[in-house]
């Protein structure tokens, strides 16, 4: 090792130096935050599970509610009422929720009139939905959404011991043929891995309205929604961000805990529906932000002084296995986490979705600042 030392001059010595520091910071990320949800233990449902109100707001989700809500109202579970505010919609959506109800008698609609005058984002429809529950217990998701499984309710529920407030799921979307499909699985993945990971280690920061829970309590104790509500995105990640705590907060990571969505099906739809989920990053805590730049930043890094390793200063082995290294540390933990949460079929894309998903994000962040310059 002294001989190999000595035989590199003072900039390569200090590019590898560098290398070293930005490797050892992803490899410890890998392994500290990307495998929690991995060893997650999640509680099995017992038999005194708490009522639970289903909250579903939908706008011209007609077709969605009438494929999917059936999927929702035969959960096997004791004492539970699912709550689906009309907001606004313009298509035939309360006609097929009168008709539903007459089949199924612990489903409830409420809505919200249209008004040409007042634009409203989710926010309103969440505080109606949450208005109207008689459940201190609710669970959130969306009209194009659908549990995994019938044990969805149980499984979320179990995760309520002593002192939860919130509990955080995992929202997937259905495997489609594509690059485009498998860009959002793995980015829906990665995001999963940060939140739940985080949340694991004590730092909770944000949840998925497609699949979360929280108590009534929690919700209305500081007026909902007030302070951020001037914003249209929000209603999930900005309320986690605000209430949850190490000791308020669980993650539900079971195969049987999970909901599946409808992905975008063009890129144009992605980007829009990247934009609007990035648009409230700004607005988290300060020390969100810094655990958040942490894998970013180490990340742009580790590639940032790859490509000065190899040239000028030709340190071709070395840069070879720094990036063998934690191409191997990453792929096991992605593996781990696909097999936890069924997802499959991009695991050998990894390697080029790891460069090009960073780029695509700044793009995104650099649109979102135009936009608000513009208005």
């Amino acid at each position: 090792m002294e001989q190999y030392l000595n035989s590199l001059n003072q900039w390569q010595l200090t590019v590898l130096l560098v290398f070293a520091f930005a490797l050892l910071i992803q490899v410890v990320y890998y392994l500290s935050v990307g495998l929690r949800p991995v060893c997650n233990k999640q509680p099995q449902p017992g038999d005194n599970l708490p009522p639970v109100s289903v909250i579903i707001c939908a706008r011209n989700e007609g077709e969605n509610l009438k494929q999917f809500l059936p999927k929702i109202l035969t959960q096997d579970y004791p004492d539970f009422e699912v709550i689906v505010v009309n907001d606004c919609s313009e298509d035939d959506t309360l006609m097929i929720l009168a008709e539903m109800e007459l089949t199924y008698k612990n489903l409830r609609h409420t809505s919200i009139e249209i008004d040409r005058k007042f634009s409203h984002g989710k926010k309103l429809a969440v505080t109606v939905g949450l208005k109207s529950a008689k459940n201190e217990h609710v669970v959130l998701t969306d009209a194009d959404c659908y549990p995994a499984s019938n044990q969805w309710l149980a499984n979320m529920m179990a995760c309520y011991t002593d002192g939860t407030q919130i509990v955080l799921g995992y929202g997937g979307y259905e495997p489609r043929k594509g690059l485009l499909n498998k860009i959002i699985r793995f980015d829906t993945l990665t995001i999963a891995m940060q939140y739940m990971g985080w949340a694991k280690a004590g730092h909770p920061y944000m949840g998925v309205g497609r699949n979360m829970s929280y108590t009534r309590s929690i919700f209305f104790e500081k007026n909902g929604f007030q302070s951020h509500y001037y914003l249209m995105s929000g209603d999930d990640d900005l309320f986690v961000n605000e209430r949850a705590t190490k000791r308020n907060t669980r993650i539900a990571t079971s195969s049987e805990s999970r909901t599946l969505s409808i992905p975008c099906e063009s890129f144009a739809q992605w980007v829009s529906q990247k934009k609007r989920h990035l648009s409230t990053w700004t607005y988290y805590r300060l020390g969100t932000k810094i655990i958040l730049s942490y894998e970013l930043m180490s990340r742009l890094l580790f590639y940032a002084v790859l490509i000065v390793a190899i040239y000028p200063f030709g340190l071709y082995i070395e840069a070879a296995a720094a990036f063998g290294f934690r191409m191997l540390v990453q792929m096991l933990v992605y593996k781990l986490n696909m097999r936890k949460f069924g997802e499959r079929g991009f695991l050998f894309l990894i390697p080029i979705f790891d460069i090009v998903l960073p780029i695509l994000q700044t793009a995104f962040n650099i649109l979102i600042l135009r936009d608000k310059r513009s208005q």
